[in-house]
């Protein structure tokens, strides 16, 4: 028989790492695990305390440490953003969250974590792996995450990356029944078919264990369906790391023969109005000519010459014209593609119709992941996986530096066998004092009825004549001091842990204030936020990282989802990748989410895991929502309380009532004040009529008395001017009569005087 190389070469790669260094470090964390699952006491243990009488009970401190380990780091499920390294991508790279999100649902994400950190605590570390199912989706296949058995990964031990980036090869070995590996690969059944196992199938791996639990190791006998035993088998899954050679290559594509006579007619086609449109020109730039030829400005050689030039430009115009658009059209057609493929493939390329046309090619090289599988000593396949990394993550507890990380559980081993010496020993002392022991002559008393009723209440135990009576033994008295031993260990563990009793409920333990108990949490979860932080985020990073790979590398055809949204079940959102756009000729022109070709970073959003206390956050929504920073639909959003969407929708309903309401009120106050406005406006408008009224009177009564007055005034001025004139008349008949009469007297004066003159002469 022929010696398959391939297969001989895993196995003995699997030989030489499954060292001494690996069994130490398996049993160590074999014991840590057994200690998680309550099998605290090993067989011979366990036997010498029942010789003893000594009880073989256990508290286990261990497990609730664990679990809330697990709690504090998978309450929530991981989230991941995605950063566009080009501006084009931006779009695109938020349909990487939906992507992430749809992987995650489908592969059952929250109970696979669940398990890698509860692996991590327990067995020191834990292990995503990506994958692709192909016969999911119809044959389309799908990107899913699983977990794998930490103590089935064998890893480089020269590896000194946290994430084994710089491993050489991680190899996963398992031990199954022939018939499920035939269900695994039914395109190898022959092979399966004619592999020899190797695996041993008489012994038990594990040390402990009493019957509590039964792990993996313990079960080495497998049934069909026949109930015949079933062959089992060694399945070896290695991954290596190789260096691939590729070419970036630069070529030209040439247009054909019917390409180029179909850009020649289009272009014909274009031109043709531009042609009709320099025809035109022509004739107005020659009339325009003759124009001046007939006004005698040009002469005839001019003329020509001038119509002459415009012609030929004309024709340059459009030789030039077309020359450029038949190069646009064959810029279209022949194009400069970049490409990168395999040395393999460019050879290949080369000897067909690229020969000619490659303008460069860059040789380099890449890591590339090579899946090897081998079944007993058979190689049944290898492939090259998507990507430069490989697709088993892991999860630390405490990272070493090396591919043994330390477990939560290790430090804590020590102080459970403590609490266990010292519980079993109160309870043997307690047994020993409520039971007496006694020491006797022998043929003293009678041992069987002692044994019976020495402890009964009342009871009479006879003495054989001649005898002592038998004499009591007490045990010894314990130290006080002994229960504060107790204590002080379980102390040290909730402070070697960084998981105290507070955390879990403990109402000893806490304030009674509500900050108290805020700032409680907030300090007793800063070590568990720390491990979060450097070793678990960094790993859910790089899960995203394969997760991006793997499904770019898959999901290059059209694909539509749906995602359920986390607070409405009933809110389905749909995404479509690679979906192709047509124009309106029915020719391909694009793709929109073109999902494949995309390039874009991955960071993971810091504590997305961790679980939130739902009073602070609550009661600081509250708050924020008191300053007006959010509504009450924010903080409605953020409750547990059920139907929230329907709430919403009545609180919407609601709202939309109360503005119609308020419009409507407010209509109602625009009328009312309408008509206070109009009914003010009316008795003002009577008041004014009023004062105008009365206004009217008084300028009425006003004129009247006005008229009267002139009228007293103008017979007043007419009595005045009548009594004036009769004034006048008498005083000028009184002058008359004054002078009539100094005439008179100067007329009987000169008489009188002429008369003595006269006697006197």
């Amino acid at each position: 028989m022929a010696i398959d190389k391939k297969a001989n070469r895993v196995k003995h790669l699997f030989q030489m790492i499954n060292g001494n260094k690996r069994r130490e470090w398996h049993a160590a964390n074999q014991e840590g695990h057994d200690f998680f699952l309550d099998n605290q006491l090993s067989r011979r243990e366990q036997e010498a305390l029942e010789t003893q009488g000594m009880p073989t009970f256990t508290i286990n401190r261990i497990i609730p440490i664990v679990e809330m380990l697990n709690f504090y780091a998978t309450t929530n499920r991981p989230r991941w953003q995605a950063v566009a390294v080009e501006g084009s991508d931006t779009d695109i790279a938020e349909v990487h969250s939906d992507v992430a999100d749809y992987v995650w649902y489908i592969s059952d994400g929250d109970t696979i974590f669940s398990q890698i950190v509860s692996d991590a605590c327990s067995k020191s570390i834990g292990f995503f792996r990506v994958a692709i199912d192909a016969n999911k989706d119809r044959g389309m296949g799908e990107v899913i995450i699983d977990n794998i058995e930490p103590f089935d990964v064998y890893v480089d031990p020269k590896s000194r990356d946290m994430l084994f980036k710089d491993a050489a090869y991680i190899m996963i070995y398992k031990v199954l029944p022939k018939n499920h590996l035939l269900n695994l690969f039914p395109e190898y059944k022959n092979k399966i078919n004619n592999a020899s196992s190797d695996y041993p199938q008489d012994i038990s791996i594990r040390v402990k264990g009493d019957g509590r639990d039964f792990q993996y190791q313990d079960i080495y006998d497998t049934y069909n369906l026949l109930g015949e035993q079933e062959l089992l088998l060694s399945y070896y899954e290695m991954y290596e790391k190789v260096k691939v050679a590729y070419r970036n290559v630069f070529y030209y594509m040439k247009p054909t023969e019917e390409q180029i006579e179909q850009i020649e007619l289009m272009v014909s086609s274009e031109m043709e109005g531009m042609i009709s449109e320099m025809n035109v020109q022509l004739k107005e730039t020659e009339m325009a000519l003759k124009q001046q030829l007939d006004s005698g400005q040009i002469i005839q050689e001019r003329f020509e010459i001038e119509l002459q030039k415009v012609q030929i430009q004309m024709q340059s115009k459009i030789d030039q014209e077309r020359k450029k658009r038949v190069a646009d059209g064959m810029s279209k057609v022949s194009k400069t593609t970049n490409t990168v493929v395999t040395e393999k493939e460019y050879n290949i390329l080369m000897k067909g119709e690229l020969k000619d046309k490659v303008i460069q090619a860059t040789k380099f090289f890449d890591d590339k992941i090579k899946l090897t599988v081998v079944v007993g000593d058979k190689f049944l396949y290898e492939t090259f996986l998507p990507g430069n990394d490989y697709p088993i993550i892991p999860v630390h507890y405490r990272w070493t530096g090396t591919p043994f990380p330390m477990s939560a559980v290790g430090p804590l081993v020590g102080k459970q066998q403590e609490l266990n010496k010292a519980h079993q020993l109160m309870v043997h002392n307690a047994s020993l004092g409520s039971s007496l022991r006694y020491m006797y002559y022998e043929g003293s008393v009678d041992v069987d009825y002692w044994e019976k009723f020495a402890s009964a209440p009342g009871a009479l135990l006879p003495v054989n004549h001649g005898y002592e009576p038998p004499k009591e033994i007490f045990p010894a008295q314990l130290s006080n001091a002994f229960s504060g031993i107790v204590n002080e260990g379980k102390r040290d563990m909730e402070y070697l842990a960084g998981i105290y009793s507070s955390m879990q409920g403990d109402k000893t333990t806490q304030t009674d204030s509500y900050k108290g108990l805020l700032a409680n949490d907030e300090y007793g979860t800063r070590r568990v936020k720390r491990w979060m932080k450097s070793m678990v985020e960094p790993s859910l990073k790089q899960l995203g990282l394969i997760v991006k790979d793997y499904a770019q590398n898959l999901y290059t055809a059209e694909k539509v989802f749906r995602l359920v949204q986390p607070n409405n079940i009933n809110d389905v959102k749909e995404v479509t990748l690679n979906k192709i756009q047509y124009n309106d000729f029915g020719e391909e022109i694009g793709m929109f989410n073109d999902y494949a070709s995309a390039k874009f970073d991955i960071r993971v959003i810091t504590g997305a895991t961790l679980p939130v206390n739902r009073y602070a956050y609550l009661n600081e929504l509250k708050e924020l929502m008191q300053l007006g920073v959010i509504d009450d639909i924010a903080l409605l959003s953020e409750t547990d309380i059920r139907n929230k969407d329907k709430i919403v929708e009545r609180k919407g309903i609601m709202t939309q009532l109360q503005s119609s309401v308020q419009r409507l009120e407010q209509a109602l106050k625009d009328k009312e004040g309408t008509i206070e406005t109009l009914e003010r406006q009316l008795v003002q408008a009577g008041i004014k009529d009023k004062v105008r009224m009365a206004e009217h009177d008084m300028r009425k009564n006003l004129l009247d008395a006005s008229s009267k007055v002139k009228t007293d005034a103008r017979i007043a001025r007419a009595e005045q001017g009548r009594m004036t004139k009769q004034m006048n008349d008498a005083r000028i008949n009184f002058e008359k009569d004054l002078r009539r009469n100094e005439k008179i007297q100067r007329n009987k004066l000169g008489n009188n005087e002429l008369e003595q003159a006269t006697e006197q002469s």
